[in-house]
């Protein structure tokens, strides 16, 4: 499949989208609490989603039942919404995506649920640190393995590890378009990036091994050894300058 080259209108528009789910993740951290549920969370999610024009891109896709991804504790993505009561000292990471005006944003944070252990704290930090390296590698000239190497370099480096089975994409007029865009990999390789691609970058960190399985419910993807995981993204454009954050509106204070 081609990878599109967006124009600066096209951009925008994807930007827009992008802006809601950060919006719509903002609000939601400030929901979080000890006692509330994955479905009071996605019931938020929706109607904030469509109160502000958009339409929650996730519910239908693929038979995915929900509007949110919240995936809890070992639970790396793909977590459905339900009667789970979040606790304190849980890590929830919530994924959320967009359709607006027909484009797509995709965007992605890890919470902690009042104060966290340490090392999930560790883990949180390493996480975004790791996403904002593989962005910064999302020039004009690069290829998508220097994203890919910037996020594993660093995360091995921290003595966690990046999960394997699963990657980020383009994303556009569709959800998920080329590239793929691993987390993992030797640099100077893949598809050479160009000012116009649109990239969900979205590195998703483990505790321990990189493995993971699929629970029974046939979405929920957890660490096969049980330990945390941990999911940042963004939806980030190839400027001429260099990489724009096009889902950026997260608040400093609401990031776990």
């Amino acid at each position: 499949m081609a990878v599109y080259t967006r124009s600066r209108e096209e951009i925008e528009k994807i930007r827009a989208a992008a802006q809601l789910v950060g919006m719509t993740l903002r609000e939601l951290g400030r929901s979080l609490r000890p006692g509330i549920t994955t479905a009071e969370l996605d019931a938020l999610a929706e109607t904030f989603i469509r109160d502000h024009g958009g339409r929650p891109a996730f519910k239908g896709y693929r038979g995915f039942p929900a509007s949110i991804c919240p995936s809890v504790n070992e639970e790396v993505v793909h977590g459905i919404p339900g009667p789970r009561v979040l606790r304190e000292g849980d890590l929830v990471g919530i994924d959320v995506g967009v359709e607006l005006n027909s484009y797509y944003g995709d965007a992605a944070w890890t919470f902690g649920v009042g104060p966290v252990s340490a090392e999930a704290e560790r883990l949180m930090q390493v996480t975004r640190e790791s996403l904002m390296l593989g962005i910064a590698q999302a020039r004009p000239g690069n290829r998508v393995g220097d994203i890919s190497n910037a996020v594993q370099s660093y995360v091995e480096r921290e003595g966690f590890s990046v999960v394997r089975a699963l990657v980020g994409h383009g994303i556009g007029r569709e959800m998920h378009e080329e590239p793929a865009v691993p987390n993992f990999g030797p640099p100077g390789r893949g598809p050479r990036l160009m000012t116009g691609y649109v990239l969900a970058i979205e590195p998703m960190v483990n505790v321990g091994g990189p493995d993971v399985e699929t629970r029974s419910d046939g979405w929920t993807v957890a660490t096969k050894d049980g330990t945390l995981s941990a999911h940042f993204e963004h939806t980030v454009a190839v400027g001429p300058d260099g990489p724009e954050i096009l889902s950026e509106l997260l608040d400093h204070e609401d990031r776990g």
